[in-house]
């Protein structure tokens, strides 16, 4: 995982970005744990160049990027390293979890199947990440226990991994080796309500990140990614359901003090809501069948009422 080439960053994510800025990509691109490329992902040129930035040269930080739920924080990490052919453990975060998850355990293990079985150890995704030079994505971070997560301390300052459980083993960090972590708080917990489980994190932990905040996507770029997904579908439908998208989250966050959702609707659900809307082309009204499927049905019944007097508003008479 140490040759590399050069290639044109506006090449590998179709940015409008000077031609001459180019990346180091690794040459090796059939490792296992390279995420799949997504071909209707658009990239956001902001998020590129925070990430290109801490990935060329990221000292002894680590990168925690914060935003609401389905603006993009993991897919655009994932999607970008996929690009770069860099391989990525990923793990999502709970209330439960413990360092020791990260680092390794014993457990018995058949070498083939039908053969009697041994106590090995078998490495977490951390000392894998340290060992062979890989990216550590750490999904929901703000939900784990901040007493756990201070293990990481050590290892963000640049220092070995010492797996005791594996008779005192010394993992050094690669040169490559990268820490990622997503949540939807900064890790001051959640003074909103808005998300169950989560927890203020240890001021020494976060001391050793840098930070960045990613909101939902422009609407332009929200429409374009509508466009490769539900090519069957107007264009001036498409722009007014991301006009829906963008009033519910207003709601949502507090900006706007006309109604207060307890639900958003992401990215992810804005693509769901397209593509059923698509499949559901001979109904009655398959905007609202759609909508309900992606979003309505999980919606408290009073701001159900709500989210449906927006789309009346935005799509007027076509809106039954």
């Amino acid at each position: 995982m140490s040759k590399f080439i050069q290639v044109p960053l506006a090449e590998i994510t179709g940015l409008n970005i000077d031609s001459r800025i180019k990346v180091d990509v690794f040459a090796d691109n059939t490792h296992p744990f390279i995420p799949k490329k997504d071909s209707n992902h658009v990239f956001s040129k902001e998020l590129v160049r925070n990430l290109n930035a801490f990935l060329k040269k990221p000292g002894h930080d680590a990168l925690y990027i914060t935003g609401p739920t389905g603006s993009g924080k993991t897919s655009g990490v994932l999607q970008y390293a996929a690009r770069l052919n860099w391989p990525v453990q990923q793990i999502a975060c709970h209330g439960r979890m413990e360092f020791d998850d990260l680092v390794g355990f014993h457990r018995l293990v058949s070498s083939s199947p039908g053969e009697a079985p041994s106590m090995q150890f078998v490495y977490g995704p951390l000392a894998i990440a340290m060992r062979e030079g890989q990216i550590l994505l750490l999904n929901e971070f703000d939900l784990v226990d901040p007493a756990e997560m201070a293990g990481l301390n050590d290892v963000l300052e640049g220092r070995p991994l010492v797996i005791v459980q594996n008779g005192g083993e010394i993992i050094h960090p690669h040169p490559m080796f990268r820490v990622v972590v997503t949540g939807n708080s900064a890790g001051q917990g959640d003074a909103t309500g808005l998300y169950q489980g989560v927890m203020t994190q240890n001021l020494a932990t976060l001391d050793r990140f840098r930070f960045v905040e990613v909101p939902y996507l422009d609407e332009e770029i929200e429409v374009s990614i509508l466009k490769k997904v539900v090519s069957a579908l107007p264009e001036d439908l498409l722009h007014k359901m991301v006009k829906i998208a963008n009033l519910i989250r207003k709601q949502f966050i507090g900006e706007d003090s006309s109604s207060n959702l307890s639900v958003t609707m992401s990215t992810r659900t804005l693509v769901r809501w397209a593509t059923l809307t698509q499949d559901f082309r001979g109904a009655e009204n398959a905007m609202k069948l759609g909508l309900e499927h992606a979003l309505l049905l999980r919606t408290p019944a009073a701001e159900r009422e709500a989210i449906e007097q927006i789309a009346r508003d935005v799509f007027g008479p076509i809106w039954k």
